[in-house]
């Protein structure tokens, strides 16, 4: 991996057209690459709305079998741009059978790997389990030519167990796209003291396994399609961590970002020979972590 490397990121609010939301994506992985990133990390379900607000069975085919069209597109941008580029789709295994993967597309255009999104939520509004089947490839790290890249989806993030195996595996970062906002309703009190937690424990990982983290959210507000609540508001918030939880970068609540970070990954190693945390782990102790709860 680069000693020092630059990772663009890319902020987006979202509209009912898929096609407009992928050419400006597309507008935006050209203009990083042109200013040197070498790694572009895209949000979660990036070229839809988030269509989980409502359940709605017709809304399955928003899902496109890997590979498709639209796969193949992103490839010829990685390829065309020479970056790495971390995308997430509406995966249809089969009928009925579909999951929300990141695909880690590698400079050649080449698919580097997959990555299906392990914990999904069931919260009014996130009805992900409707859509969604549990990902079955673990949490193991895709090997990429600027690195090997822990890659997990919003959900995912407050989960240190996931984080935890990832580094375990060798991952050198720590990589969230991510979809997650206020419903109206929540007041302002209560809607900083959740974003403030996002990024609290996304940053706690960083600092438990000595790893970078780049965190990727959409912004801008979509409406309820049923009308039953008043939709999200994506918090955007988009930022990267140092290994020691200090941000590089933070994006806005409220407007479109697109950045380019530099990440200096020389700063892991020394990170962990000061805070050897992996070395100390007490791992003939954490037998009951596999337990759901102990009564």
């Amino acid at each position: 991996m680069d000693k020092k490397l630059k990772v663009g990121i890319i902020q987006q609010a979202n509209t009912a057209d898929m096609a407009d939301n992928r050419r400006r994506l597309c507008e935006k992985v050209r203009r990083l690459a042109a200013g040197g990133a070498r790694l572009i990390v895209l949000q979660e379900l990036h070229d839809s709305l988030y269509f989980c607000q409502t359940e709605n069975v017709d809304l399955c085919g928003l899902a496109l079998p890997l590979p498709s069209e639209v796969s193949e597109e992103y490839c010829a941008l990685a390829r065309e741009c020479g970056v790495v580029l971390v995308c997430s789709l509406f995966e249809r295994r089969a009928a009925g059978l579909y999951h929300n993967t990141a695909m880690v597309v590698e400079s050649d255009g080449s698919v580097a790997g997959i990555y299906r999104k392990m914990h999904i939520p069931d919260d009014p509004a996130y009805y992900e389990k409707f859509y969604f089947t549990p990902g079955d490839l673990g949490f193991t790290p895709i090997d990429t030519s600027v690195g090997r890249l822990g890659v997990l989806v919003c959900w995912d993030q407050w989960y240190p167990e996931a984080a935890r195996l990832m580094a375990l595996a060798g991952a050198e970062m720590l990589i969230y796209p991510t979809a997650i906002g206020w419903e109206s309703s929540d007041t302002a009190d209560e809607q900083e003291r959740q974003r403030e937690a996002w990024t609290t424990v996304q940053r706690g990982h960083a600092v438990a396994n000595g790893l970078p983290v780049v965190s990727v959210n959409r912004v801008g507000h979509e409406p309820d399609p049923s009308g039953q609540t008043r939709g999200i508001t994506f918090w955007g918030s988009s930022f990267v961590a140092g290994p020691q939880g200090e941000f590089l970068f933070q994006a806005s609540s409220d407007a479109e970002s697109e950045d380019i970070v530099e990440v200096d990954m020389a700063r892991c190693e020394a990170v962990r020979r000061w805070w050897p945390f992996l070395r100390d782990r007490r791992i003939d102790a954490y037998g009951e972590l596999t337990r759901r709860f102990i009564d």
